[in-house]
């Protein structure tokens, strides 16, 4: 088996994607705010894993379907609390983390 440098960059493009929506959507639920967060943003980075998701699909290729299927559901979350009237957006941090 010879090391595949492609898979291995891949992976960590992967992981790392995955990884950096975290701690945002963790700030939101511990802070119970989304004060500073741009809901176009937010809305631009959805279109962006929607189509990255789409694309992989219909290439069949899941190292692109996976982690983007991920990273949309991440900022689709963020996009709804962001969305959300403030009161909301604490029900809902408060349901997910209770002692904050």
């Amino acid at each position: 088996m010879t090391f595949d440098w492609i898979t291995v960059a891949g992976t960590i493009g992967a992981v790392a994607s995955v990884a950096s929506f975290t701690p945002q959507a963790w700030k939101i639920i511990h802070s119970r705010s989304t004060e500073g967060l741009s809901l176009g943003m937010f809305a631009l980075t959805c279109l962006a894993f929607a189509a990255w998701t789409s694309f992989g699909l219909l290439k069949g290729e899941w190292a692109l379907i996976i982690p983007n299927a991920i990273c949309l559901c991440f900022a689709l979350f963020i996009l709804a609390m962001i969305a959300l009237p403030e009161r909301k957006t604490k029900e809902v941090a408060e349901t997910l983390d209770p002692v904050a």
